[in-house]
């Protein structure tokens, strides 16, 4: 049977030194009485520490493991790594004072000091899982960077809401009125948040950029009539370099508002050609151009004829379409292949016969019996 007699709770009116040596024969007298359960208790307690400080340390081995940025293993790791050696002791305390018939004054205190533990653990192990599933989707760059600035940034809202949600859980628990506190909380945060509406905006632009990846810096895109190279993502603009040379600042909320046309995830580059030959040219020999064409644009590595044709009767031309499809991501090496490719195809048609257009008029001459005649001799 377990003895729960002992001397009796300290006084409230006795002093600091009475109330300490009233507390010691308490539990002197806890421990004498309780011997068993004690035991009993702290061995298991010391198992559960032993598991928690057996995980801390496979989460620093998830660490120093990881080979390639961030993956999940780092992640888990990450988080077990932060487990604090003053929660595994507050878990083996409080596993005590549950099964060990601990005295009512130790058991609040020893309580009180786990809520504490447990709450701020928590928000540790939270804030950790947090910040490594976004590195683990954004991956790691450079401290000094407009993403190394934006996860410093997450980190400190990340932590600031955490630990205010850790520190109102402590506090509720403890017995005191919260109401007041959060409502406060509330009208402060929704009074700064309408005093810095632009600044936030764009900042919650710039981590959705950064986040969500639209593009990235180097990407060559286009919004509206303006198209540029990325050169850098700002926590509130985006600077671009046009096409002109110009420097072309937005800010970030305008940015993703538009409509962007990204092409640097282009895996091939699709070119249209239009070019009109004269109309004196023989059927046969418009029959011959489709031919000429995919044999210039197949000697050519990256290019590939997607499809070449008439397409209209212009004023003064017969136009014809020619498609082809660049299987580079080099801007530079299409360009460079498009412009040999028309070269090839002048100097062939050239050697052919086949005139290329351009924008005319000629005047015909009618003959005494009304019959149209050429202006020139036949």
């Amino acid at each position: 049977m377990t003895n729960l007699a002992g001397p009796p709770a300290p006084d409230p009116s006795m002093n600091l030194f009475e109330k300490s040596s009233a507390l010691a024969a308490q539990a002197s007298a806890w421990i004498s009485g309780n011997i068993v359960d004690i035991l009993i208790a702290a061995a298991i307690a010391i198992l559960i520490a032993l598991l928690l400080l057996g995980l801390r340390g496979f989460g620093h081995k998830l660490i120093a493991s990881r080979s390639d940025g961030i993956n999940w293993r780092t992640v888990v790791g990450r988080v077990l790594s932060k487990t604090t050696l003053f929660f595994i002791i507050m878990c083996a305390a409080e596993l005590v004072a549950e099964h060990a018939e601990t005295p009512a004054t130790l058991h609040r205190a020893i309580n009180f000091l786990f809520v504490i533990a447990a709450a701020l653990q928590a928000a540790i192990w939270a804030r950790e899982l947090i910040l490594g599933l976004i590195q683990h989707k954004v991956g790691e760059e450079d401290a000094h960077s407009t993403l190394g600035s934006a996860i410093g940034i997450i980190r400190l809202l990340v932590t600031v809401a955490l630990f205010a949600v850790a520190i109102i859980l402590i506090l509720d628990n403890l017995g005191v009125n919260v109401t007041g506190l959060v409502a406060g909380l509330g009208i402060g945060g929704i009074a700064i948040g309408l005093a810095a509406q632009g600044i936030f905006s764009d900042l919650f632009a710039a981590l959705a950029i950064i986040l969500d990846r639209p593009f990235r810096r180097g990407d060559a895109i286009k919004f509206d009539a303006t198209a540029g190279t990325v050169e850098e993502i700002g926590l509130k603009t985006t600077r671009l370099r046009s096409l002109d040379g110009e420097q072309v600042v937005i800010s970030n909320t305008n940015l993703l508002n538009k409509q962007i046309q990204n092409f640097s995830g282009q895996d091939e580059r699709r070119f249209i050609l239009r070019f009109g030959l004269v109309y004196q040219t023989p059927p046969e020999t418009l029959e011959r151009v489709p031919e000429i064409v995919r044999d210039i644009v197949h000697r050519h590595e990256h290019a590939r004829l997607v499809r070449c044709g008439p397409v209209a009767f212009s004023p003064s031309s017969l136009d014809f379409d020619l498609e082809m499809r660049m299987a580079t991501v080099d801007y530079d090496l299409a360009f460079a292949t498009r412009g040999r490719i028309c070269i090839e195809i002048l100097a062939a048609f050239r050697e052919a016969g086949i005139q290329f257009a351009y924008p005319t008029q000629t005047s015909f001459t009618a003959a005494p019996d009304g019959t149209l005649i050429m202006p020139y001799p036949m």
